[in-house]
Formats: C-alpha cells, structure tokens, sequence
C-alpha cells in the first residue's frame, strides 16, 4: 500500500484555468487526512479519505469560503511521489488535478537555507 503522508505541490484545473495547491497528507493505514492550501481566494481546506493499493480517494472541505464539498478520485504512481485524477463538485463542476512530493521536509529545506546565511547582527568596534 502507498503512504503518502507528507508533503505535496500540486495543480487543479477548473474551466482549463490552473490553481496551484500545496497539501499536507496524513496518512493512517487506509485513511487519510490532512490540509490544503490553495493559491487563490478559497484559501485552506481539510480533507478526508482513503488511499487503497494505487488509488485516491478524498472529499475537500473549504473552512470558510465555499459550502461545497469537492470530491477527489484519483491514482498514484509506483514510485509513490505523483499522483493524478479528476475532481468534482456536486454534477456540476469538474476537472484534472496531479500533485507531486515537494520533497522530504519542507522545515529540514528551510533550515538548511537559514544556516547558510551570514547571521545579521550589529558590530561594535
């Protein structure tokens, strides 16, 4: 079974116009869990789901912006580091979606860069 927990950059698209989303995945044997934030006015969402050998499956549910649930369906790869599908609200509204690891530990990432900069202080002489 894939474990997606992590972290994940990825790209939806609704009406061919792409909104980009950085998620937070929790995973628990089947379940899944976690947080997305999407790049535009709808902002963080949680999610709910189930991940079963190579498939995704997830509801959305923005905490302020949009009542509508958006469902996910979708599969991952076998190197278990992209993953693709559909989404859909309600019959309405529909489209593609792929997401990809952004890579180990965004923290570690950002650690590393502060510890490569020249600490800023003043200098008495």
């Amino acid at each position: 079974m894939a474990d997606l927990s992590g972290t994940w950059l990825g790209t939806y698209w609704q009406e061919e116009i792409p909104t980009r989303f950085e998620a937070v995945l929790i995973q628990s044997g089947n379940s899944l869990s976690g947080n997305i934030l999407d790049d535009n006015f709808l902002g963080e969402a949680q999610l709910h789901g189930e991940v079963i050998g190579r498939r995704i499956s997830f509801t959305k549910s923005y905490l302020t912006t949009s009542p509508d649930p958006v469902r996910y369906v979708g599969t991952i790869s076998e190197d278990e580091n992209y993953m693709q599908g559909e989404w859909r609200i309600s019959k309405h509204y529909s489209g593609s979606w792929e997401a990809r690891r952004s890579g180990e530990s965004l923290t570690a990432e950002l650690l590393t860069r502060l510890a490569k900069q020249e600490p800023i202080g003043f200098r008495v002489q």
